[in-house]
Formats: C-alpha cells, sequence, structure tokens
C-alpha cells in the first residue's frame, strides 16, 4: 500500500468518526467526547494510588501490560465524589502521546450530532467552561461535549508522562 493510500484511508476513517460521540453520565448530566478518542471502555478495576498527584488523578491500572493513569471526571469538575457502583466504567482515551482512563458513573451509546446542532457554550464567568467544547442539540435534551485535551492542564500532563 503506498502512502498517498494509507493517508486516503486514515483520512476516510477520520471522516467516519467526525460528529459521532461517545456519551456518559455523571448524575443527571449527560456528556459526549469524540469517538476519535475513544480507545475502548472497560469495567472499573483495582486502582494502585501512586502518591502525591491532583486528587482527581486516582492512580494507576495495568490494562494488558500497559500501565494506564486513570481520572475520576467527577473530581475533575468538582462534583462531590460518589461511590462506584456497577455501571461505573472506565473510558480508555488518547490524547496526544497519553492513554488515561476517565473513570465515568456509565456510559450510555455513540451518538451522531451534526456541526450545526452544536453550539458554544455560554459564558457564564471569566474561566468560562474550560472542559467544554460546545452543546449538542439531541432531541429534546442536550449533551455537554468534552474538549478531552483540556481535561489535563499542563501540570499533569508532565506527571503522567513520567508514570
Amino acid at each position: 500500500m503506498s502512502k498517498v493510500e494509507v493517508r486516503e484511508l486514515l483520512e476516510e476513517e477520520e471522516d467516519t468518526q467526525k460528529g459521532r460521540f461517545l456519551t456518559f453520565e455523571l448524575g443527571e448530566e449527560s456528556y459526549g467526547i469524540e469517538i476519535k478518542y475513544v480507545t475502548e471502555i472497560i469495567g472499573l478495576q483495582p486502582v494502585t494510588e501512586i502518591p502525591e498527584l491532583p486528587d482527581y488523578i486516582k492512580g494507576i491500572i495495568n490494562l494488558r501490560g500497559t500501565i494506564i493513569p486513570v481520572m475520576d471526571v467527577r473530581l475533575r469538575f468538582k462534583k462531590p465524589f460518589r461511590g462506584y457502583n456497577d455501571r461505573t466504567c472506565i473510558i480508555v482515551v488518547n490524547i496526544g502521546e497519553i492513554s488515561i482512563g476517565l473513570i465515568v458513573d456509565s456510559v450510555s451509546e455513540v451518538l451522531s450530532i451534526l456541526d450545526e446542532e452544536i453550539v458554544p457554550p455560554p459564558e457564564v464567568n471569566k474561566t468560562g467552561n474550560k472542559y467544554i467544547k460546545g452543546i449538542g442539540k439531541v432531541g429534546s435534551g442536550v449533551k455537554l461535549l468534552l474538549d478531552c485535551i483540556k481535561l489535563l492542564d499542563e501540570n499533569d500532563v508532565e506527571e503522567l508522562i513520567t508514570l
């Protein structure tokens, strides 16, 4: 296969993922992340704590021989901790050079949301909604669409790369 064919194949794959979001729940709120970042969804596993990391980085897991840090998205969003149950799961995503597990209350479905159905988040304070990339209008409800890259700040990236 030539480089041109490989590039065309990658572009086709990206086009099929455009506008597709994996949706999940945190309490009563529904969120979505672009499917292109999602590697897999796994059940909750034992997490090994690492000292001196932010409280929302719960620790690391061993995923088939690969060490993956895990983040509790509730805590990242400064929501109160909620005990884990049989619906709690880990969404494994690749953000740049980092794979990380996102602990969420439950996963819902993969949705296609057209660009014209996505609006920017309202500016309610000076910092804005730094984790929210847009708001997807889905039927009579909404999905808060996350910016995966902004889930990690620069300090997190430096710490996680060295794990």
